[in-house]
């Protein structure tokens, strides 16, 4: 008996599909991809289930005849390249010719199309692999392509999907792709009968971004254009200061097909260097054209990647291009929240630090001082909410009030110390370096303070301990922030609305895709709601803030909160830095800070000594 054996159609579809078809998102893909290469000019899709129930792609393109739409089931069927010298000019979305036949085969699957010249319009109807029928429909010029019961035939594959929400956002967020690649199209889309988002036909580009993730986004880019020896860019990029907690809206399009390459991504992080700390991301959606036959796209099953044949020239052209931009701004280099960099001291590397704001003059609080949770004045000038003592600031609009920030975290009690004694009454301050650091002499030699760590272990564990005891102070807004997202943001704000409310803010939708915060923790700059709530939203998104486990959720949302309201101011006294490692020391895990870095290291005098060679 032969060893050797052809595999039927049916299974070999099976096994391309494993390869293009890893979830229902790539259902859409390849569909869309379809009907943007018959030209329509409107394309709507529907899911429901998450994709698993229905996937429904309709368009008003060129159809097919009754044969083209049988042979567009063979496998390898395709009528976009005819030999291999093709794929180094293409110029469409799709040309393996595997899609369809791989859909087919584990799905329930019918196509219904009618070409521009023909008076009826054909069926075909497939069940996993295998031909129903073929008959006359009566319908419009384009195509219709349902897809029902998705991995019906493979259900070991459908036990690896993920939860709806999940695959919906998928989805989402791959219809929002090529309806950026293609702002002349319009685009709807369903989800379980609920129109998701509705983009008419886009003149510009910046129109197709602002109806898609929304008018407050697109404020904050900027028109990038440039050419240069057969390759342009252009698109639209963020304001310098402008930036992100994830790179979920840093999007790239190599000759409008949307792909995720590394060149490109690391050229835009690079050129952002100086005008964004490190851990953020810029805005971009940009769009890269040059010759194809200098670009492969052929490396991918499902197309998602592509190779440069020069990929530092196209490095290079990007930042080149992308810096050039930056400074036609006419803004120096920024940091988050849009604050210029501090002069005198060039800021820490890998450190996200604000400079401080106008210390205002601390004023005893008396006896008969507003509780913590009082309304703090827009614009008011804060104390760092780490001091010693509780205080109170003089706003600038109205009678003086308490500040919430510090009022509220001294009110927190320390957590329990350490068993072993602390070391700080033999720790002797000796000065600021470069403003980030501390150098204390100690018995043993001498130690190296990270200011901004220590605060953060201090910090994050206060706000545990209030998260922990349910009691978040919180203060009212005189004016409510506006918050604009996206469809996939915005459902999942929706999903997590009660534990943010439950943790001292106010947030309620008051629109599609756009809600109000009406109130923020009092720890928290009202200036800072709006990109904090962007970042919980991305640390969603990423998985990092799980809501199974509330526990953890609490302790990532304390996480970002310390990393994000620690504001250094330029000097310190002895005083006040001997405060500061009481506290570091009062905490159960003062080594390191919420993200792991080290709080301080030390040199001991045999370190000393061998550095001197003594």
């Amino acid at each position: 008996m032969s060893k050797i054996r052809i595999l039927p159609d049916r299974v070999a579809n099976q096994i391309a599909a494993g390869e293009v078809i890893e979830r229902p998102a790539a259902v859409i893909k390849e569909l869309v991809e379809n009907s943007l290469d018959a030209g329509a000019t409107r394309i709507e899709v529907e899911f429901r289930q998450g994709g698993r129930a229905l996937l429904r792609v309709e368009d008003n393109g060129c159809g097919l005849a009754r044969d083209d739409a049988l042979l567009a089931l063979e496998r390898h069927a395709t009528s976009k390249i005819t030999e291999a010298d093709d794929l180094n000019r293409l110029g469409t979305f799709g040309f393996r010719g595997e899609a369809l036949p791989s859909i087919a085969s584990i799905s329930r699957f019918t196509l219904q199309t009618r070409e521009t010249n023909a008076d009826v319009g054909t069926e075909v109807l497939v069940n996993g692999g295998k031909l129903l029928h073929v008959r006359e429909c009566g319908r419009p010029v384009g195509t219709r392509i349902e897809v029902a019961q998705l991995f019906h035939p493979v259900p070991a594959r459908r036990k690896f999907l993920k939860s709806d929400q999940t695959e919906a956002a998928h989805i989402v967020q791959c219809v929002r792709l090529y309806a950026l690649a293609s702002p002349r199209v319009a685009f709807t889309l369903l989800e379980d009968g609920r129109v998701v988002f509705r983009s008419p036909e886009c003149a510009t580009l910046v129109e197709r971004v602002a109806e898609i993730f929304g008018r407050q986004l697109a404020a904050e880019l900027m028109p990038l254009e440039a050419t240069e020896a057969g390759m342009s860019l252009r698109g639209l990029i963020g304001r310098p200061g402008t930036g992100r907690a994830t790179r979920h809206e840093m999007i790239t399009f190599v000759n409008a097909r949307p792909v995720d390459n590394r060149t490109l991504n690391y050229a835009l992080i690079e050129s952002y260097h100086e005008s964004l700390p490190k851990g953020r991301y810029p805005l971009a959606f940009v769009f890269f054209e040059l010759d194809p036959a200098a670009v492969d796209v052929n490396v991918h099953p499902a197309k998602r990647e592509v190779r440069f044949r020069s990929e530092a020239q196209v490095r290079g052209f990007v930042i080149r291009a992308v810096l050039q931009r930056l400074r036609e701004a006419g803004a120096a280099p920024t940091l988050a929240g849009n604050a210029p960099l501090p002069t005198g001291a060039p800021p820490s590397s890998g450190e996200n630090l604000r400079p401080p704001a106008l210390a205002p003059q601390p004023v005893p609080v008396a006896p008969q001082a507003p509780a913590p949770s009082a309304v703090t004045a827009l614009g008011a000038p804060r104390l760092p909410v780490l001091s010693p003592a509780p205080v109170r600031t003089a706003p600038a609009l109205s009678a003086p009030v308490a500040a919430p920030g510090a009022s509220a975290l001294a009110a927190v009690p320390p957590p329990k110390a350490r068993a072993a004694g602390s070391p700080t009454p033999a720790w002797r301050f000796v000065g600021l370096a470069h403003g980030s650091y501390a150098l204390f002499e100690t018995p043993a030699g001498l130690v190296l303070l990270d200011r901004r760590a220590a605060h953060e272990r201090v910090w994050f564990e206060q706000l545990q301990e209030q998260f922990r005891a349910g009691a978040v102070p919180s203060q009212r807004l005189l004016l409510p922030v506006p918050l604009e997202l996206d469809p996939i943001a915005s459902a999942l704000l929706l999903d997590r609305l009660d534990f943010l409310n439950s943790h001292g803010f106010e947030l309620g939708e008051f629109g599609r895709h756009f809600f109000r915060i009406e109130a923020v923790p009092a720890w928290m700059e009202p200036a800072d709601a709006e990109p904090f709530v962007r970042d919980v939203l991305g640390a969603l998104r990423e998985g990092r803030l799980q809501e199974r486990d509330v526990n953890l959720a609490r302790e990532e949302l304390a996480r970002l909160a310390a990393a994000k309201g620690v504001r250094l101011p330029a000097s310190a006294s002895e005083t006040e830095m001997q405060s500061l490692v009481a506290r570091l020391f009062a905490t159960r895990h003062p080594l390191t800070s919420p993200a792991g870095r080290p709080t301080y290291i030390e040199f001991n005098h045999g370190e000393l000594a061998r550095r001197f060679q003594k």
